[in-house]
């Protein structure tokens, strides 16, 4: 199966929003065996538009998806060009209509009337329920062409594709070959270091593998494909079990897991509550952790120390520490995590303090040098990090890190 992406946004066009779509449909098409063969970029303009998709039909692409231009504004037409390009009428669909207002009364609001637009598909479309905002997706037939609309937030399109559109891209794909995956989230590693690693396990075969870059995360996709349901779980489960022990240390979650809703379940389940210190994060760890709703029954809450005086003054890290070892220290770490234990009045004690750069960094502390510590009672525990990437994904990767030790100590497998 050949396929066209299609990314549509005025923003995209100006660098004001980087397009990862291209890099994640690219990614999950591939280990479907479904061959990208053209990403194209358009503006928000209707005109320009309907020339894309005209010359994607006029080719012999079987796969046409669309991204973007699905919301309530003026300048999201993606499904008005596709219905005139197509020739079709667009239709109201009142199941999607009361799902859009059902959306806004469970949180208190009313639906905006400029919203009933989102509810209008070509007509013979299949309708892509969309479960975390209100822009539904489709799936339409054209001359022997699949063309898939999407949504362009992120976290609207991941889930939506990850559900629906596997299952149907899935029953296409070689007859109705049947595909599984498994996703092993890293911190940590830089993406060269993980393929080093696996080098001898193959790549776009089958079982295949394929690779994810984030800031501070890489996420490695371990697929099989093949006729019989049973055989391919067997032939994944073998093959991911032997990618697992290579990365294992680097793992934080595994497929559709949240690292901060298992570490949350976790100190519920324990009876048990945490406090946080940052530095070089800023106050990430601490929002990730009240992301996840009832978080307040574990979540005593969190100090972001930056400076020495915070560190000394607030959570009690002595000067003599400071002076002698550094803001960025073993020593201070596990201070500051005994500190915000103390001022928390939680079981947990978490602290972070590193060079997240680009600055600051000297060859004896280098960019990226992060240290970790969790108190627990009189048991505190320490790690050394060095994270690759700029400022952001050596941040991110140390929320990652540091959530995964609260996540490893609770499971039974730090001491």
């Amino acid at each position: 199966m050949q396929a066209e992406l299609i990314f549509t946004g005025t923003e995209l066009l100006l660098g004001h929003i980087l397009n990862t779509h291209a890099q994640y449909l690219g990614v999950m098409l591939s280990i479907m065996g479904i061959e990208v063969g053209l990403n194209t970029t358009v503006g928000d303009s209707r005109e320009a538009m309907s020339r894309v998709l005209q010359q994607a039909l006029g080719r012999s692409s079987d796969l046409i998806i669309i991204t973007g231009g699905l919301g309530p504004t003026t300048d999201d037409i993606t499904f008005e060009v596709v219905a005139e390009v197509l020739g079709l009428p667009l239709i109201l669909d009142q199941e999607s209509l009361k799902k859009i207002k059902r959306f806004f009364l469970d949180r208190g609001a009313i639906m905006p009337e400029s919203n009933v637009k989102q509810a209008y598909f070509p007509r013979g479309a299949k309708i892509l329920p969309n479960n975390v905002g209100t822009a539904p997706g489709a799936v339409l037939g054209f001359n022997n062409k699949t063309l898939i609309i999407l949504p362009g937030p992120p976290n609207e399109l991941i889930p939506m594709f990850e559900g629906a559109v596997a299952t149907c891209l899935s029953k296409k794909v070689a007859g109705g070959e049947v595909i599984r995956y498994r996703i092993f989230k890293l911190t940590g590693i830089s993406e060269s270091a993980v393929q080093d690693l696996l080098k001898d396990m193959g790549g776009q075969d089958n079982p295949g593998i394929a690779y994810l870059a984030k800031p501070g995360e890489i996420q490695v996709r371990v697929s099989a494909r093949g006729a019989v349901s049973a055989q391919v779980e067997k032939l994944l489960e073998d093959f991911a079990g032997k990618v697992r022990i290579r990365l294992e240390k680097h793992i934080f979650a595994c497929d559709d897991d949240i690292l901060e809703d298992l570490v949350g379940k976790l100190l519920l389940a324990k009876g048990l509550t945490i406090g946080v210190a940052e530095s070089c994060t800023g106050g990430l760890i601490a929002a990730r952790l009240t992301d996840i709703p009832g978080s307040s029954a574990y979540f005593k809450g969190g100090i972001v120390s930056y400076s020495n005086e915070m560190k000394n003054r607030i959570l009690g890290v002595s000067m003599e520490i400071l002076n002698s070892y550094g803001a960025v220290s073993k020593e201070t770490a596990e201070a500051m995590a005994v500190g915000v234990r103390a001022a928390a009045g939680a079981d947990l004690g978490l602290a972070v303090t590193g060079i997240a750069g680009p600055a600051g960094g000297t060859a004896a502390k280098p960019r990226g040098l992060v240290y970790i510590a969790l108190a627990a009672g009189p048991i505190t525990i320490c790690r050394e990090h060095h994270f690759p990437g700029i400022r952001m994904a050596v941040r991110q990767g140390t929320v990652n890190a540091a959530l995964n030790m609260v996540r490893q100590y609770l499971l039974g497998k730090n001491s």
